[in-house]
């Protein structure tokens, strides 16, 4: 048999059985010594469909003197067909044992083994093989160790070589410059780019990847077009239109695919996914359709990743059933991200039982998964199954993500679970995971909201990185928490970090001094938001101002403000000044006020029970039941009062008036013991707080059974000091409530946390850190002023008043005898009064409490 009769034979062969009888006559002639037959007989074999893998390695194995050629055919087989680079490079050792001599072309396979495997090392050796037997000079080798080296993320060794190359073509141009493509160094990939002797398409479809990934959309468009007509092909237009997509430009994105098509430009399956991402991201139903039939026209709609998009695209625009029927038709060629994304697509929709069969019907779960599961649980505020499935996820053993734990902590900011909180945080602190500004802020943002100022201070003080929503979150946190100056302070100390502060800033700003009746402040900090960072303010904004004016008593220069607003005030503005008209007991402003607000909103039961207090206050019993009568005309029914507490990892709720806990008799036996410590500090009802037309007993009966009382006297059941006792309650805390607490505070020596609808009270000691200003009426320290001035005026002392301090001048003996054992501070609503006697000198002096 002769080398020719051979290669007609091959070409003929349609079985294994045939390929045997070619083999057996080579043998038999003994053509198969012949090196270059022997190499025909690899070559066939080992890239045929027909034949498996394994006999052409027997084949080889028995070959006696395979040449360089047989050698690299069998390797890069191995490499390209069988996908084992590793059995490639074991196939090189046993090369060297024979003595082979290896030629140009048994490098580069081998090369492009070790960047198959990313395996530098290995890469390295080769790379003083390449220049022991001879071939650095060549410019195929040396090409394929710069796409080594890049592969492997040495872009330092890849230049290298690119420069010590005597013979650049233009595959060493684009093989350097995708190499820092990848790396995604803009710059060094810039400089080679613009370097190239010749720029091709390739070059240039680079560039616009690596410029759409860094956010460089107008260098990337200026690229495109760069590019003439007919040189630029498919992969430029997807590329383009994938570098909209990702800059969330879904608009130019499809403006761009509708180009494409008008220039005859064929379509992938790649194109195609951006195009979908970008309808899902605009929520553009009917181009979403048009690309979905255009996949099934040209032969494209069964890839996976396809369909993943398009259940994304479906999901995000509301039309689940067609998501569904995708999934659905997709059967085996699904992956787990086809059931992640159908998953998070019902849970978008909010059909959460849905998404509940598919997650626990899956065949294997990742840690998408359950994050996905979680956060769609948080979302949709079902925050108990939130935490019951992250603690099924741990038995499981599955290690959370970022999404699941942010999610978490959130579920226990609104539950106010704290010690499940405590615990998600020490878990991230043992398991070392990487904590983003992201995850810190959520965790400051449940510590402060748990009334934690010093855990979540903590959390802040520690990031390395802080995000305008992580000085949000404490700004807003501290003055919730009534540290109102250290509040401030910490917006001083954002401007000084040059973070621009946003509407959400100026929010935690206000509200801190609308917390503590800073209305000076107020004023500079409303002014200063507009004029000197340009923020417009917002009604949020102006409802703060009117709160702030309405709290400080300052009625009708809150009224004016709500009429001057450049929008029409809302239904919480009104509220805010309604408010503040009960509690400066401005009868004729709240009665008109509260009629406004009904009619503009008959179905909110909080405006009808303000209004209704105001008339009960003044006896006016008929008015109250003319409300009531509207509430019930309008089926409005009172938000009942209810209060949480954390005990031993569990959350106990109580409403007002709670008989059905399972601890009961133990609560009303507390109660009892609170009532006898309170009348030895002289405690009085409030009963003013009840809006009922009843005897003052039922009055006091009806008061001592609030909520947070209860919650209280469970807590002081359950919780052992010191630890502080916590609660939440879904109204703001009445006097009465806030006077018991106080009292309770001192009487049992406890730290007490109330988080109302509005604010944190930090019970100790009798004191509360409101300092009793959102139960004062703001007029009380003006009058106590007017009325000092007033008695010295009598005694013939002069004075003198400066912002808030007030010295009197020239006491006479008797006066300072008098007035020194005065020499100490108490609180009168927002402020500290300090009185200081030196020598004939009297200074009252008002500050910031320091709590």
């Amino acid at each position: 048999m002769k080398v020719r009769t051979l290669e007609t034979l091959l070409q003929r062969c349609e079985c294994v059985r045939e390929l045997k009888q070619i083999l057996s006559q080579t043998i038999l002639s003994a053509l198969i010594r012949d090196p270059y037959a022997a190499s025909r007989v690899i070559k066939f074999s080992s890239h045929s469909t027909l034949v498996p893998f394994n006999y052409s390695l027997r084949i080889f194995n028995h070959l006696d003197n395979p040449n360089v050629f047989t050698w690299n055919t069998i390797m890069r087989a191995h490499l390209e067909l069988q996908n084992s680079p590793h059995q490639a490079l074991s196939l090189y050792k046993r090369f060297l044992a024979q003595h082979a001599k290896p030629d140009n072309y048994t490098y580069p396979i081998l090369l492009q083994c070790c960047a198959a495997r990313v395996s530098e090392f290995d890469g390295r050796q080769l790379h003083r093989h390449v220049v022991g037997f001879g071939f650095y000079e060549d410019v195929y080798v040396r090409n394929t160790l710069i796409n080594l080296y890049a592969v492997c993320g040495s872009m330092e060794s890849a230049r290298k070589v690119f420069e010590e190359s005597p013979v650049l073509d233009l595959v060493s141009w684009n093989t350097l410059l995708a190499g820092y493509v990848q790396a995604g160094e803009v710059e060094e990939a810039e400089r080679v780019f613009m370097g190239m002797p010749e720029r091709n398409t390739i070059a240039s479809n680079s560039m616009i990847v690596l410029f759409g990934k860094e956010g460089c959309v107008d260098k990337a468009k200026r690229i495109f077009y760069e590019v003439r007509g007919r040189e630029r092909d498919m992969v430029s237009w997807s590329a383009m239109v994938s570098c909209y997509e990702q800059n969330e430009m879904g608009e130019e994105a499809l403006a761009l695919f509708v180009e494409m098509r008008a220039s005859g430009v064929n379509v992938d399956e790649v194109v195609v996914v951006s195009v979908v991402s970008a309808c899902s991201r605009v929520l553009n139903v009917e181009m979403g359709r048009m690309v979905h039939g255009l996949t099934v026209k040209v032969g494209v709609e069964d890839y996976v990743s396809l369909k993943n998009a398009l259940i994304h695209f479906y999901s995000s625009c509301r039309e689940i059933v067609d998501a569904r029927r995708i999934f659905y038709d997709g059967g085996v060629l699904l992956d787990m991200i086809s059931w992640n994304s159908m998953i998070s697509g019902y849970l978008r929709c909010g059909s959460i039982e849905e998404a509940e069969m598919l997650f626990y019907s899956m065949p294997e779960k990742d840690v998408v998964s359950w994050s996905a599961m979680i956060s769609g649980y948080a979302q949709h505020e079902c925050f108990s199954e939130a935490l019951v499935l992250f603690q099924e996820m741990q038995l499981h053993g599955v290690r959370p993500d970022d999404t699941a734990l942010v999610s978490v902590i959130s579920a226990c900011t609104h539950l106010a679970a704290l010690d499940l909180g405590k615990w998600v945080h020490a878990y991230i602190s043992k398991n070392k995971l990487k904590v983003n500004v992201i995850l810190s802020t959520t965790l400051i943002d449940m510590y402060m909201k748990c009334g934690c100022v010093e855990n979540a201070l903590e959390v802040f003080y520690a990031m390395e990185e802080k995000g305008v929503s992580t000085w949000n979150a404490v700004i807003l946190g501290l003055a919730t928490n009534g540290v109102v100056e250290q509040s401030l302070n910490l917006f001083e100390d954002m401007k000084k970090s040059r973070t621009l502060p946003n509407e959400i800033t100026f929010m935690g700003v206000l509200g801190a001094c609308r917390h503590m009746g800073l209305v000076k402040e107020g004023r500079h900090y409303f002014s200063s938001m507009i004029h000197e960072h340009k923020i417009e303010p917002n009604i949020k904004h102006y409802g703060c101002m009117v709160d702030l004016f309405g709290r400080a008593g300052l009625l009708k220069e809150a009224e004016e403000l709500i009429e001057s607003m450049p929008m029409a005030p809302d239904v919480a503005t009104w509220g805010a000044l309604l408010g503040a008209c009960r509690k400066h007991h401005n009868n004729e402003m709240g009665e008109r006020v509260g009629r406004k607000l009904i009619q503009l909103q008959p179905d909110h039961d909080g405006f009808h029970v303000l209004l209704s207090n105001i008339y009960a206050l003044k006896g006016n019993w008929g008015n109250v039941l003319e409300i009531r009568g509207i509430m019930a005309q309008h089926g409005v029914v009172k938000t009942p009062g209810c209060s949480m507490i954390e005990a031993n990892g569990i959350v106990h709720e109580f409403l007002a008036g709670d008989k059905t806990h399972p601890q009961i008799n133990d609560i009303e036996h507390m109660l009892d013991v609170v009532a006898s410590k309170l009348k030895i500090e002289g405690y009085v009802p409030t009963t003013s707080e009840v809006s009922l037309d009843i005897d003052e007993e039922e009055k006091e009966t009806a008061l001592f059974l609030h909520s947070e009382k209860l919650a209280v006297a469970f807590g002081l059941i359950t919780v052992a000091p010191p630890t502080p006792i916590r609660v939440m309650k879904n109204l703001r805390i009445c006097t009465d409530c806030h006077t018991v607490i106080k009292l309770i505070s001192k009487a049992f020596d406890r730290d007490i946390v109330v988080r109302d609808r509005h604010r944190f009270h930090h019970f100790r000691r009798g004191a509360c850190s409101c300092m009793d200003f959102c139960y004062t009426p703001g007029h009380i320290i003006p009058a106590f002023l007017r009325l000092l001035k007033y008695l010295f005026c009598a005694l013939k002392v002069q004075y003198s008043e400066e912002n808030d301090i007030l010295q009197f001048c020239g006491l006479s003996e008797d006066l300072q005898e008098v007035a020194s054992p005065l020499a100490i501070d108490f609180t009168l609503s927002e402020k500290v009064l300090f009185l200081v006697v030196n020598g004939s000198n009297l200074t009252l002096k008002f500050v910031l409490s320091a709590r």
